[in-house]
């Protein structure tokens, strides 16, 4: 009894300090496959192959309701502790390569996902790529402004160098 009460406490803690929790179905996956899969989302979460009963009482201690339906089978979690999107890319590029992983489900700042929503959000583009585009938009706009701003001054200057020249050679 000890032992259940632990690793609901454990479960619970995880729900907690976790920016997401991605609920997957591993059924027919080897251990090998599984490693893999641990490996490939190491960086930004940890991967727990969990007892259905004891996850739903964890998850409902730290209020979370929205896995109670789908807590069926073999199911396993990625707690995500870092890049919520680079763990659903993970898992995504994974059940393609291997079927037999289902992504059910997920619980993301706050709200309950959908497996839909989940491959919504393993399809938003990195972290970088956004900075980078936000940088260059930003970048672009300062050059129109730069532009703008310096474009009467430039033609001010033609226009008293066409004046001068005039008065020079009428001289």
């Amino acid at each position: 009894m000890a032992a259940k009460e632990a690793s609901v406490a454990e479960l619970t803690e995880n729900f907690r300090n976790s920016n997401a929790a991605l609920l997957t179905e591993y059924r027919g996956l080897t251990v090998a496959q599984l490693k893999t899969l641990r490996k490939s989302i190491s960086e930004h979460a940890t991967y727990a192959v969990v007892k259905n009963t004891l996850t739903k009482i964890a998850a409902n201690e730290a209020g979370i309701s929205s896995f109670d339906e789908e807590l069926a089978g073999p199911s396993a979690i990625a707690f995500v502790h870092g890049d919520t999107v680079a763990v659903a890319k993970a898992l995504r590029d994974f059940a393609k390569a291997n079927p037999l992983l289902v992504v059910k489900s997920g619980y993301f700042e706050g709200a309950p996902l959908s497996a839909a929503e989940v491959t919504k959000l393993a399809d938003i583009e990195p972290r970088e790529v956004l900075l980078a585009k936000a940088a260059g938009a930003f970048k672009a706009t300062l050059f129109r402004a730069a532009y703008t701003i310096n474009a009467p001054l430039s033609k001010a200057v033609r226009t008293v160098d066409a004046l001068r020249e005039k008065q020079e050679s009428a001289a």
